[in-house]
């Protein structure tokens, strides 16, 4: 066992464009020392992460009988001084290991290079892996090897980055200080892989869509709003799209039910994940619900005055009800039974749907690609599922008739003339299509990023995108001239 004691860590308050310039001092010197300060590669046998998996079980004892030497290298995050040795914690992304440094046991130029490094350098390290008197499990160095170099500061030490903006802008950083930042984006993979095993092996055929389209078009064609508006939308999004010929839409439920309960066993481990206050239970089946019974429950005690079944009949009882009950500029969907109902739903009802539940019974007005239902051609057979909140899915039976179909898009045409913006465009080409012969077919859209929200907690749908859209900058300057002194001032090389 070894004697050594972890010292506290000092604080420093120095400006930042200060403690740039002292960055390029520290890499004039560590460039006298090593000379190349961006080498090629290292001979690495183990990164933080598998150290800690080989031998954090092992006891003080057991590691000095051993003797284990292991390569490592990583990030520092950490830095310890007492006079004639100190420590260090590199990190790998994932986890730390602590790196103990003695001037006795380096030579004199890994010693000087030591007390030259600063947080967020590069670094490489060989030698032995042991237990400090605290129990910490660390490594001995012997020789250390300069990587690349951190000419900037990172983040407050001690919480990380809390600036949101600065962590979608700088998601890099991000992700070098805040470990939590990380594993989101580990269970978005995830969640991608296993869905990719679930379709496999039933047979799907995987192909990949052009992001860029003359016509907006798809099963879930719509317009986003711009950033900033809704923690729920981003103007790029990620979504799986599959279809299956002579089914409906009620075995694509199923199916839905199957596939969201074996991934979030896999990528969850277990049947429930936490959402804010809540627990959300992926054990089928999922509730069902139409669209109109939806808004009944949601207002039947609402001060306002509940929804009567009798207003849902008309487009004057829907347009009243959506006045009293506070949908925005209702008035512009007048006349529209469909759309009003559909208004009505996300007002009252749509946030009301923490666990998973699928909504069904779609007006044909706001379902220009549903297949209707011959008994009742005011509805398709159609569905969305809903979970936290929000819509992660939506599914139906494809219109496969091209004259009916035409007959929608030109709906649709007229709609949009008349400045409604979400209503699809003619697209000749589909029908053309179409007009060959489709076979019966149930087609659905699943939403990953909101899939991924839901799997980590995520409140912000820019939480979950590695690289959000975002506006322009407009306030480097400053911080771009402050990198520029200090590279004038830069001798080595």
């Amino acid at each position: 066992m070894d004697d050594t004691t972890e010292a506290p860590e000092p604080q420093d308050t120095s400006s930042e464009a200060e403690l740039i310039q002292n960055r390029f001092q520290n890499l004039n010197q560590i460039a006298s020392l090593v000379g190349n300060v961006y080498p090629f590669g290292f001979p690495l046998d183990a990164t933080p992460s598998d150290v800690n998996e080989r031998f954090g079980s092992k006891t003080g004892d057991g590691l000095e009988r051993e003797r284990a030497e292991v390569s490592t290298a990583g990030r520092i995050l950490a830095q310890r001084h007492q006079g004639k040795a100190g420590f260090l914690d590199l990190s790998d992304g994932k986890q730390r290991i602590q790196v103990y440094v003695r001037k006795d046991a380096v030579e004199e130029s890994a010693w000087t290079l030591f007390k030259a490094l600063d947080l967020g350098d590069w670094i490489g390290v060989k030698g032995e892996v042991f237990r400090t008197r605290t129990g910490q499990l660390s490594v001995k160095a012997k020789e250390i090897a300069f990587l690349a170099k951190c000419l900037r500061p990172l983040p407050e030490k001690w919480h990380g980055l809390r600036d949101v903006e600065r962590r979608y802008r700088q998601r890099y950083l991000d992700l070098a200080v805040n470990p939590e930042s990380r594993r989101v984006f580990e269970v978005r993979a995830a969640i991608v892989k296993a869905i990719r095993r679930f379709l496999d092996a039933r047979g799907y055929l995987e192909v990949e869509t052009p992001m860029m389209q003359a016509i907006p078009g798809g099963a879930l064609a719509r317009n986003f709003r711009n950033e900033g508006i809704s923690t729920q939308h981003n103007p790029e999004f990620t979504m799986l799209e599959f279809y299956e010929a002579y089914s409906r839409a009620s075995d694509l439920m199923a199916l839905t039910e199957e596939m969201l309960f074996e991934l979030v066993r896999e990528v969850a481990g277990g049947t429930t994940t936490k959402w804010g206050d809540a627990s959300i239970d992926w054990s089928p089946p999922f509730r069902k619900v139409t669209m109109r019974q939806a808004v009944l429950e949601a207002t039947r005690e609402d001060a306002r005055g509940p929804v009567r079944p009798e207003e849902l009949e008309t487009a004057e009882g829907l347009l009243a009800a959506a006045r009293r009950l506070g949908v925005e500029a209702a008035e512009r969907f007048a006349g529209k039974k469909g759309k009003l109902l559909a208004e009505l739903f996300e007002a009252v009802a749509e946030a009301r749907f923490v666990q998973p539940t699928f909504l069904t019974e779609f007006p044909t007005e706001i379902s220009p690609l549903s297949k209707q239902d011959p008994g009742a051609p005011e509805w398709v057979d159609r569905f969305e599922l809903y979970a936290g909140g929000m819509e992660i899915a939506n599914g139906f039976s494809e219109l496969n008739d091209p004259a009916e179909q035409e007959r929608r898009f030109r709906e649709q045409a007229r709609e949009r003339t008349g400045g409604d913006l979400e209503a699809m465009a003619f697209d000749h080409d589909y029908l053309e299509a179409l007009s060959y012969g489709m076979p019966p077919t149930a087609g659905e859209g699943v939403g990953i990023d909101r899939l991924t929200m839901l799997l980590t907690d995520s409140h912000s749908i820019r939480d979950v995108i590695l690289f959000p859209l975002l506006r322009p900058r407009h306030d480097v300057k400053e911080a771009e001239e402050a990198v520029r002194r200090g590279e004038q001032k830069r001798t080595g090389p």
